[in-house]
């Protein structure tokens, strides 16, 4: 089994200077934990919700909320992305993607041409479930 036939097509992709605003309604809105950053269409980062969650002050939203509180939201993804992410090839084996889990500290990988051009994205809930029907 291969990683394209387990992987997720459907990913989302906002530019190195897209606010953090912006990324905040694209995980308050959507069911994923991740968003590839790209510029002319190749990778160049990962911006998980947890990275995002890191980022923003937690009187956000509050009555406590302040105007360096909500000035976070100006920040842009470049800012809190995390850069040269380990990344696998759609026909890389499932036994890669979970070597490449094993040993980085990471919740998912890119997957992209040779180009760099991201086609899907994997995660290890991903993996579970490709492997589960199989134990």
């Amino acid at each position: 089994m291969t990683v394209q036939q387990i992987m997720t097509t459907r990913i989302v992709t906002v530019d190195l200077d897209t606010k953090l605003a912006v990324v905040k309604e694209i995980f308050d809105k959507q069911k994923f934990h991740h968003l590839l950053v790209v510029e002319s269409g190749k990778l160049f980062g990962v911006i998980s919700d947890r990275d995002l969650l890191k980022t923003l002050s937690p009187n956000l939203g509050t009555m406590a909320e302040t105007v360096k509180d909500a000035a976070c939201l100006n920040k842009r993804a470049h800012q809190i992305m995390t850069r040269k992410p380990v990344t696998i090839h759609p026909d890389a084996a499932i036994i890669d993607a979970v070597s490449l889990f094993n040993s980085h500290n990471i919740s998912c990988i890119p997957v992209v041409d040779n180009d760099f051009i991201p086609l899907g994205i994997i995660s290890w809930r991903d993996l579970l479930k490709a492997l589960a029907p199989r134990l």
